[in-house]
């Protein structure tokens, strides 16, 4: 951001405190409540004033309530930022795939083990080569597994159950996705005859962009009852799995998006960005997208249940271990974009909201009914990748988050540079040397890949998790170091 940017950006936002910004109700004609943006200083002068703008659009939508929010890692995205948060009222406001996304329930896992960083190093690049030959990874790729149109509506409707019920990892697992790895109120008669076509075959496909799996070791634990529970420790090999919902999902958010983009029309609703597009949340077009959102995030979950699955078994081939001998558990898997009906206290008063999370995740606190029962003393995990060749965080929710931010946080680093200019500017191969001088290993399809997602197209993964943890939305349990990297 060059200088006049960043003072422009200044100029606009009303300080609230050292990690919020506001932007003021009469910034823009037509806003219902200000924004709100957490970020430091520094992470402020690398703000995109296009951002505050998409800020400010959210906050004009029906039915918000309290704040148009963006998390730390905030940067432009279609309609609303990613890292965006709006929360609509369940009868007065509206439901918009532009605050969801099109790669719908977009999410990451982590896996814990009993193996240590010295058990694994040695033989990390025999390791990774092992991952990327059973994983299919990169643009079309095609699954192991081929389901048909009765085993892909059970997906929908299912999610993660039906996982675990053909043999994609144990009942534990399910207990430690959010959710339980799945939303109810799914719709497959709401998915068109393209999706489905472009669903069935990537089931259990890590997929391309910023999708990976990482195998990494806990470096340093900051909170020790917290990573007990979660069953973390210094030294300790982990891995970690980005996908979501693939083909499928973007297609349902374009089908729909058609439809909505008229209801709009239909409904009167006065959209500062035609990529808002929305409907109320009660109406038939609403509800019709909402049903086949949640279709595409219990996919998303059983995607990344598949590759959990595969993955486990290239580990216990490869340290020739039996089933469950290395500890490889599920410490949790959390959404990054969808929207869910929630409870939240709002002016004193409970109330039903539809919550809009895109590029966000949710940060519940100790006691919530939505964490699960081992983890409930503690709070929910909260899992922040950083990107490639930077620290990822494991942290808790914390009650602050369900006052400051309808119980969110973001769910990466942010990027600064598009993939465009990353491509233009950046050499795969460079990138690739430089993180193994470092003792990363990276594994792509394609060295274009590697410089789209360089670690310096990022934002400071460690800035933007300090922000979190310094507003108490979440607070530091662990960082985790890249050993190796699969990317598609």
């Amino acid at each position: 951001m060059s200088h006049e940017n960043a003072s422009l950006v200044s100029d606009i936002l009303t300080k609230v405190n050292d990690y919020t910004w506001e932007v003021p109700g009469n910034f823009k004609p037509g806003m219902n409540v200000p924004g709100r943006i957490f970020v430091s200083k520094p992470l402020l002068d690398i703000l995109e004033a296009e951002t505050i703008d998409q800020v400010a659009n959210v906050a004009s939508l029906p039915g918000i309530q309290k704040y148009s929010m963006a998390m730390p890692d905030a940067h432009l995205g279609y309609g609303f930022p990613i890292g965006g948060v709006a929360a609509f009222d369940k009868h007065t406001g509206v439901i918009s795939p532009g605050g969801v996304g099109f790669d719908i329930n977009c999410g990451v896992r982590m896996i814990r083990s009993d193996l240590s960083e010295a058990d694994v190093r040695p033989k990390l690049a025999e390791l990774l080569d092992a991952l990327f030959d059973a994983i299919p990874s990169g643009v079309g790729s095609k699954s192991r597994i081929r389901v048909n149109d009765k085993e892909l509506d059970d997906i929908f409707i299912h999610g993660v159950r039906w996982a675990v019920d053909n043999g994609y990892g144990v009942e534990a697992d399910i207990s430690h996705c959010e959710s339980n790895g799945t939303m109810p109120g799914a719709n497959p008669s709401s998915v068109s005859v393209k999706a489905r076509k472009r669903g069935r075959p990537q089931i259990g496909t890590l997929g391309s962009g910023n999708h990976f799996l990482e195998v990494q070791y806990v470096d340093k634990v900051y909170d020790e009852d917290a990573a007990r529970v979660f069953g973390l420790k210094e030294g300790q090999v982990t891995f970690m799995i980005h996908c979501g919902s693939r083909g499928a999902g973007h297609q349902i958010c374009t089908d729909h998006l058609q439809v909505l983009s008229q209801a709009s029309k239909k409904y009167r609703i006065d959209l500062p960005d035609k990529q808002l597009a929305c409907a109320p949340a009660e109406s038939e077009e609403a509800q019709d997208y909402f049903k086949a959102m949640v279709c595409a995030a219990n996919y998303a979950w059983v995607n990344r249940q598949v590759i959990m699955h595969w993955a486990r078994e290239v580990f216990d081939n490869f340290f020739q271990a039996e089933h469950g001998e290395l500890g490889l558990d599920l410490v949790y898997d959390v959404a990054h974009n969808v929207a869910k009906l929630e409870k939240h206290i709002i002016d004193g008063n409970e109330r039903e909201v539809y919550v809009h999370r895109k590029g966000a995740t949710r940060a519940f606190p100790a006691g919530h009914p939505e964490v699960p029962e081992d983890y409930r003393a503690i709070g929910q995990p909260v899992i922040i990748p950083g990107s490639m060749g930077t620290a990822s965080y494991v942290l808790k929710g914390s009650p602050a988050a369900m006052e400051l931010t309808f119980g969110s946080a973001c769910h990466g680093a942010g990027r600064v540079m598009s993939r465009k200019s990353a491509k233009h500017e950046l050499r795969g191969e460079e990138i690739q040397k430089k993180l193994k001088s470092q003792g990363i290993i990276v594994k792509a399809t394609q060295p274009s890949l590697i410089a789209e997602e360089a670690p310096e197209v990022y934002k400071s993964s460690s800035d933007v998790v300090d922000v979190v943890h310094n507003l108490g939305i979440a607070t530091k349990v662990a960082r985790v170091l890249p050993m190796g990297v699969v990317k598609g």
